[in-house]
């Protein structure tokens, strides 16, 4: 049996990011439920090369692998920061340059962060809408925090965490069906 691959990216260009540690937070979450294999990006690591590419032909090769990296991924965690009441304009771009096809029905985690309840709603009106374009399959909570979410950049109100927790079960039913699917035993978890 293949271990599943959980693939987590953050639409943000800064460190330390609270954004990039909630994808992290979900994706362990997660992978202690599946076994799966977790991979994390972000913006710092591809910023250059994902700017200056328009067309994924022409892409650098940094790019070109995280493109296969996340369309090979048995899951998605990704996250943005909020501005301007949506999510960062590089994450878009990425996503951008995917093929419409290739996270059909790949089970997803939509986060995100912000400076303050008012932009909540974008996991609903900017995430969601993004992925269901892709038709992804899409995880039914999803993860909005602010910054008294976290301490020293980690999430930590209990809020929060009771919510990560919910979302990598989410995630596990989907890996379950998934496995199902294929006739292979489930996992048990202690």
């Amino acid at each position: 049996m293949a271990k599943l691959s959980i693939v987590g990216f953050a639409g943000s260009s800064s460190r330390p990011s609270r954004t990039r540690n909630l994808v992290e937070a979900v994706a362990d979450a997660a992978a202690r439920r599946s076994g799966a294999a977790v991979s994390i990006f972000d913006l710092t690591e591809i910023h250059p090369s994902l700017g200056s590419t328009l067309d994924p032909r022409r892409a650098p090769a940094d790019l070109e692998q995280l493109i296969a990296t996340i369309t090979a991924a048995d899951a998605l965690i990704v996250g943005s920061p909020v501005y301007k009441g949506t999510y960062t304009g590089l994450f878009k771009h990425l996503f951008d340059l995917i093929e419409p096809k290739a996270l059909k029905d790949k089970p997803v985690v939509l986060t995100a962060t912000g400076g303050s309840e008012r932009h909540a709603l974008v996991v609903d009106h900017g995430l969601r809408p993004l992925f269901a374009f892709f038709s992804a399959d899409i995880i039914a909570t999803g993860l909005y925090a602010t910054e008294p979410d976290f301490v020293e950049h980690q999430p930590h109100s209990p809020a929060l965490l009771a919510r990560i927790e919910r979302c990598a079960e989410e995630l596990n039913w989907r890996f379950g069906s998934k496995r199902l699917a294929a006739n292979e035993p489930l996992k048990q978890i202690a």
